[in-house]
C-alpha cells in the first residue's frame, strides 16, 4: 500500500480528519497543511488504520483535540502590553537585520 493511501483507515476515521481538517482551514491554514495536520491528529487518537485481529481494540485518546484551544495565548496574557510591544518591535529588527544579511 503506498504512503498516502488511506483505505486502510475507517469511515469514522475519515470523517473526523475531514472534520478536523475544516477546523485547521477555518484557523487559516493552507489545505495541504491542515489535511496532514488532521491525519496526524487522527492517527495520534485512534493509533492509525483498521488493525484485524481478537483483541486489538483500543479506547480512542481524544486529549490531541482537545488540546489545540487550551495552548494558545496563556504567555502572553500573563505579560503587559509593554512586555508584549517590546517582544514585537525586537523580534521585527531581527527579522529586519536577518533579512539584511540574506
Amino acid at each position: 500500500m503506498p504512503r498516502g493511501d488511506k483505505s486502510a483507515y475507517t469511515d469514522k476515521q475519515k470523517r473526523q480528519a475531514e472534520h478536523i481538517e475544516e477546523g485547521y482551514e477555518d484557523r487559516g491554514l493552507s489545505k495541504e497543511e491542515a489535511q496532514s495536520r488532521a491525519w496526524a491528529t487522527v492517527n495520534k487518537e485512534s493509533g492509525g488504520g483498521k488493525k484485524s485481529g481478537s483483541g486489538r481494540g483500543k479506547a480512542m485518546d481524544t486529549e490531541p483535540s482537545k488540546k489545540g484551544g487550551r495552548l494558545g495565548g496563556a504567555a502572553a496574557a500573563s505579560r503587559t502590553p509593554e512586555q508584549r510591544s517590546a517582544s514585537a518591535k525586537k523580534a521585527a529588527a531581527t527579522r529586519k537585520k536577518n533579512a539584511a544579511k540574506a
